[in-house]
């Protein structure tokens, strides 16, 4: 126990040195700073360990440089999102559709032909071997807005006539514990993230089923942003998939890659009608 939290107060503290060095090398070279934030789907020190050698390498070549940012959960991520906190953002589809209406990001990036799909992971020596046993079951999801991990299962349930216990908390990484150490019986997620999380946690664990295919996460950026800094940070990520330090930093984030992207590319997931946080933030 005390071991594992050394390394949690480590890794905390590395990500807050590796931060703070990126914003003095950025004031030392008099570039402009802008916040990247990236939806809390596992731990901060997770995500910047994934993430920030992506910025790193699209802020050399960029000229421009992006800050990591995340929150501690997806619910208190939304509300930034909702205050325009971010001027750049990593967001599921569902918050794109809601966060551009409200508040006008405008997506122009999304992962090289993906589509996103959720999915139900149980124990893998659980009883359960169709998606009918979970009925009357509490299940564990990552937070209510959470498009694929959530928000696909719960209405494809609902559809079927199986209904859940939803139990929400906060990212997937806790879904896939939380499964794992038979806590809950079943649990929402994605592939992507399946894969990246700790090899001990994924032996315990089997997809049940998987959800229909949509529009994946977007990269977004406020109104407030120039157009020409918009062009200068998407022409450094598409830079990413023909290099071989982006192909080795994109196999990492389990990507294939990245491409243009535009409002209209995220109509499928505004055919769900889902009104869920139209009336927050």
């Amino acid at each position: 126990m005390m071991a594992k939290i050394k390394s949690y107060y480590i890794n905390i503290i590395t990500v807050i040195l590796l931060l703070v060095g990126s914003q003095c090398i950025a004031e030392e070279k008099g570039q402009e700073s802008f916040t990247f934030g990236i939806v809390p789907q596992q731990a901060a020190s997770k995500l910047a360990e994934l993430w920030m050698p992506l910025l790193d390498e699209v802020n050399r070549k960029s000229g421009v440089n992006l800050i990591f940012k995340t929150a501690p959960n997806i619910p208190k991520f939304e509300a930034r999102l909702g205050r325009g906190l971010y001027d750049f953002a990593y967001m599921n589809p569902y918050h794109y559709t809601v966060f551009h209406d409200k508040v006008g990001y405008e997506a122009t990036i999304k992962e090289l032909k993906k589509r996103i799909v959720g999915i139900v992971v149980v124990n893998k020596n659980s009883d359960i071997k169709d998606i009918k046993d979970l009925s009357g079951m509490s299940m564990a999801f990552p937070a209510p807005a959470a498009f694929a991990a959530t928000m696909l299962p719960l209405a494809s349930f609902k559809s079927m006539g199986i209904e859940v216990k939803p139990v929400f908390v906060n990212s997937h990484d806790s879904v896939y514990r939380t499964v794992a150490g038979n806590i809950y019986s079943a649990g929402g997620g994605i592939q992507r993230t399946l894969k990246n999380i700790d090899p001990i946690i994924k032996q315990d664990l089997r997809i049940l089923w998987k959800t229909k295919k949509y529009t994946p996460h977007a990269i977004a950026h406020h109104p407030r942003i120039k157009p020409e800094t918009v062009a200068k940070i998407q022409q450094a990520i598409l830079l990413l998939n023909d290099s071989n330090a982006g192909k080795k930093i994109l196999q990492a984030l389990n990507f294939k890659g990245f491409e243009t992207a535009e409002n209209a590319d995220w109509d499928d997931v505004r055919d769900l009608n889902v009104d869920l946080l139209k009336t927050e933030h």
